[in-house]
């Protein structure tokens, strides 16, 4: 088979209805690729330019708020109490909610840890059983 010889290939008869039935798979994947392809535009062209519009629009307003406060530094710095002793014991009650929630968050990590180890010991020796 390394030449083709045409007037052979010529008299090869062809079955009935194969140009019908090729032209309709033909169709049939056409059909398939525009339908990948309209899955794809998950937008119609004007809903995609109102999110480009509505997006530019989030940014100017963001930037526009930003730059128009006063003095956005001197805000971070400033004081909450006038009062030394006030702030202290705000300070202090802060600093104890947290020791006790942090406390709280040691004592459950502990509980998963030794079942953890449990765990782990359970699997060894069943490990060690089945050599």
């Amino acid at each position: 088979m390394d030449k083709l010889n045409w007037k052979e290939l010529e008299q090869i008869p062809i079955p009935e209805g194969l140009e019908e039935r090729l032209s309709a798979k033909i169709d049939e994947w056409e059909r398939a690729e525009e339908q990948k392809k309209a899955k794809r535009l998950m937008f119609p062209k004007p809903m995609r330019y109102a999110a480009i519009a509505a997006c530019i629009a989030l940014v100017f307003g963001v930037g526009y708020y930003f730059l128009s406060q006063k003095d956005p530094v001197n805000l971070a710095e400033q004081d909450t109490y006038q009062d030394p002793v006030v702030a202290q014991r705000e300070a202090e009650k802060a600093l104890n909610l947290l020791a006790y929630n942090l406390n709280k968050g040691m004592g459950q990590l502990e509980k998963a840890k030794a079942i953890s180890d449990r765990t782990e010991t359970t699997l060894n020796k069943q490990l060690n059983i089945l050599k």
